[in-house]
């Protein structure tokens, strides 16, 4: 993952491959909806078999089940899954409608923008 931009909140979406549809269509819905907050959202598409996409992949699975549970239980993200700032936010394709309310949810937290 890149440096994070203090005035943005960064979105993230496991993706497998181009074969896999629900990675394929969960990666469209977050395309869809990100233009509406270009001024508040970085979106990164992690490709995990690819490069960097391994090792966060990997830094993700251990945030959310341990490195225990990672090698000894072999837990992993799930694919496809939707983060906001390194929490897991979604693990199915969301409605484009909870996706913004998530995101507005985020950006109200952080105090970046009004509702």
């Amino acid at each position: 993952m890149t440096t994070q931009n203090p005035k943005k909140i960064v979105i993230e979406v496991m993706y497998k491959a181009d074969y896999c549809l629900p990675c394929l269509y969960m990666d469209e819905t977050v395309r869809e909806v990100v233009p509406k907050y270009v001024k508040y959202v970085d979106y990164q598409r992690v490709d995990f078999l690819k490069g960097q996409g391994k090792k966060r992949f990997l830094e993700l699975s251990n945030a959310l089940f341990g490195e225990e549970g990672v090698r000894k239980h072999f837990r992993l993200v799930p694919v496809p899954s939707l983060f906001i700032n390194g929490e897991l936010f979604f693990d199915a394709i969301p409605p484009k409608f909870e996706l913004e309310e998530a995101i507005e949810e985020v950006l109200l937290e952080k105090g970046l923008c009004d509702k």
